[in-house]
């Protein structure tokens, strides 16, 4: 199977290579395009616009032709893999469309952390729309002062920033913690007490089985 994936930081292709080979899909020709300035793009704006979510979906469209399935993994941009999807020659998917279906299989509570601002109500409305468990209670937090580490080049920094609020949101009485933005990845084997849900590992899982 060719699988592509569209990411907005250089630094998630190698975070998606290490989720494949966990998963054992070395079988699977796995290739990447980064395009930083999407992002950018979203931040200056305060969000997706409906021009920038036009403009990526139609990028998804264009990888679509050359794959059997394409990945999404910009949680800010999330939007667009459905609007892609409306006339796509292959599917299209949200990395954390599967995360926020695993997790809200949780009976309990359930805390979303997100790195960005600008993914905060994208993110929120995923988790809020998928399917759940009946006792399944929802919370997303911003992590404070991660993403300025991130942008400053500071991924360790970065990434026990991150480690750190799951662990706050365990000891508080988490259930589930789950990292919306693949960038997160990492902290998920820096945790103290519990392992969050992480996108990369969902979202492959759920592109190979569909």
């Amino acid at each position: 199977m060719r699988i592509t994936c569209l990411h907005t930081a250089d630094s998630n292709i190698a975070v998606f290579d290490n989720a494949a080979r966990q998963l054992g899909l070395d079988h699977h020709e796995i290739t990447h395009l980064s395009r930083p300035d999407l992002l950018a793009a979203a931040e200056s704006t305060g969000g997706m616009t409906a021009d920038l979510e036009h403009q990526t979906a139609q990028l998804l469209r264009s990888l679509a032709t050359h794959a059997d399935r394409v990945l999404l993994t910009c949680s800010t941009l999330g939007a667009a893999a459905t609007l892609a999807n409306e006339s796509s020659p292959a599917p299209v998917f949200r990395v954390d469309q599967a995360l926020a279906e695993q997790a809200m299989k949780t009976p309990g509570n359930v805390v979303v952390l997100c790195a960005v601002e600008t993914t905060l109500d994208t993110t929120r409305r995923l988790f809020e729309q998928a399917e759940r468990h009946p006792l399944a209670v929802l919370e997303v937090r911003l992590v404070a002062g991660a993403w300025e580490k991130f942008k400053q080049g500071n991924l360790a920094g970065y990434l026990q920033t991150i480690a750190a609020a799951a662990d706050t949101a365990y000891r508080q009485g988490a259930d589930c913690v789950a990292l919306a933005q693949a960038s997160m990845t990492g902290a998920a084997e820096l945790t103290q007490i519990g392992t969050p849900l992480t996108a990369p590992v969902c979202g492959l899982r759920a592109a190979v089985s569909q």
